[in-house]
């Protein structure tokens, strides 16, 4: 079995000059999944690429955290729509190439 490597929050935190308490209302509201073992807390590396543009949207753009669920439910909500548009427009080739 393989096992995802794991980031520690702190040094991520130290390296984006970021708050701690930010991840930890990230954490609170949903948005990332976080591991606490040995007094330490850790993400999973796969949702660095997420994480970052959630840092990005509270301290690049100044979005609080309602405005950053609510953009992350909305892109959420596109993707999920345009894959239905996708299997939709798959279906209907079928038809239109009869």
């Amino acid at each position: 079995m393989q096992t995802e490597e794991m980031i520690i929050i702190n040094e991520f935190c130290i390296h984006h000059n970021i708050d701690p308490g930010f991840i930890d209302a990230l954490k609170d509201s949903g948005l990332i999944a976080v591991t606490r073992t040995a007094e330490k807390l850790y993400m999973p590396e796969s949702q660095l690429p997420h994480l970052e543009k959630l840092v990005r949207l509270h301290y690049e753009m100044d979005i609080n955290l309602e405005g950053i669920e609510t953009i992350t439910y909305l892109l959420s909500r596109m993707t999920e729509m345009q894959q239905q548009i996708m299997q939709l427009n798959n279906r209907l080739s079928v038809y239109e190439n009869v």
